[in-house]
């Protein structure tokens, strides 16, 4: 009997964002594990769709046959309270929180309540939710009502990948990848750098600038304010290829996010060997182990300076974390790992 799900997604799937990636990547292995996978766009303007598209979304949701499992990104699903209500009699909806809609960074706090109050209401439908750390899992249970019973955690994967020997030259390079947008906490890292200038390094920020263009302006205009731009090259959204790229020409990984629900580039910089700097946000500390990077506190600019500083100047101390990364990388679960976990959730819902 062939075993079939459906992916319902918010607009593009090949969006550059981590939770798109993991989407594709966790598609991709079921279909190799013998999956029917049927994808779903359910249009764009989530989280915040309008009359039009939440109409559109939710008749295509309902729509379809009750025989397979429907899978729904979380960035629309907690924007779909009544359409996770209009399912849960007769389909087998499982949301897919990569992380809680109303912890981004930047939303008022009438808009963060409102997406609170929706996300809770559309999970208390749902047949079963996956969370992509143990993290967000206590969140929801915490936060949003949700029975541990009936949440799964199904981590990402990461790819094998060879390592680069890195020369250890007098300048050193510096590596960020993330969509620029306001939880991903660039403000702070040029804040930070703003200190170092006495220091022999350059910094390379990988990421979509089009998903915010108001932050992208503001981080523009602070490299120039802070006199950093001979310093700080932006490359935007890269294809796999390129991004391997960067992450074999680089000495150092830092991203001082305000949250993250998993942290993909986090987990990808220490599987190519890289000692990380980032935050003790949401999962990060269950991403980046103390072998392999520093984590500081959120929004703490002289803290990010210092680790930066000790780390740039001991070279030594960039090795032994990057074997410490090395170390870890190879205990990190594959996607085909991560995908038969998946697989079998959707098995059991059966």
């Amino acid at each position: 009997m062939v075993k079939s799900v459906v992916f319902a997604v918010p607009g593009d799937l090949a969006t550059p964002t981590g939770g798109y990636a993991y989407d594709r990547r966790i598609i991709t292995e079921l279909a190799t594990l013998g999956w029917d996978v049927e994808v779903l766009d359910l249009g764009d303007g989530f989280p915040y769709p309008s009359a039009a598209e939440h109409m559109a979304a939710t008749a295509r949701l309902t729509a379809l046959t009750t025989e397979q499992p429907i899978v729904i990104d979380g960035l629309a699903f907690g924007a779909l309270p009544d359409a996770a209500k209009a399912l849960h009699a007769t389909h087998q909806a499982v949301a897919l929180v990569h992380h809680p809609l109303a912890l981004e960074t930047g939303l008022s706090d009438e808009e963060a309540a409102g997406l609170r109050i929706s996300e809770r209401v559309a999970l208390s439908f749902a047949r079963h939710v996956v969370a992509t750390s143990a993290a967000t899992a206590r969140l929801l249970v915490s936060d949003f009502e949700v029975l541990p019973e009936h949440v799964t955690v199904v981590r990402p994967g990461t790819d094998r990948v060879t390592i680069a020997a890195r020369d250890a030259g007098s300048n050193v390079s510096l590596l960020s990848v993330g969509s620029v947008v306001p939880r991903k906490g660039y403000d702070v890292l040029a804040a930070a750098l703003a200190k170092l200038s006495d220091l022999p390094w350059h910094a390379t920020i990988v990421g979509d600038r089009t998903r915010s263009p108001e932050t992208a302006r503001a981080l523009d205009a602070e490299i120039v304010r802070l006199g950093l731009v001979e310093r700080v090259s932006f490359k935007g959204a890269l294809a796999p290829e390129g991004l391997a790229a960067c992450y074999a020409a680089a000495d150092l990984f830092v991203l001082p996010s305000r949250f993250e629900g998993y942290g993909m580039a986090y987990a990808e910089a220490i599987a190519h060997g890289l000692p990380v700097i980032g935050t003790t946000a949401g999962a990060i500390p269950e991403t980046v182990p103390a072998s392999a990077g520093v984590l500081i506190p959120q929004d703490d600019v002289d803290a990010l300076a210092a680790v930066l500083r000790k780390l740039i100047e001991n070279p030594q101390e960039r090795r032994c974390l990057a074997q410490g990364a090395c170390a870890a990388a190879a205990h990190f679960p594959s996607w085909e790992m991560q995908a038969a976990l998946f697989g079998n959730l959707l098995e059991n819902l059966a």
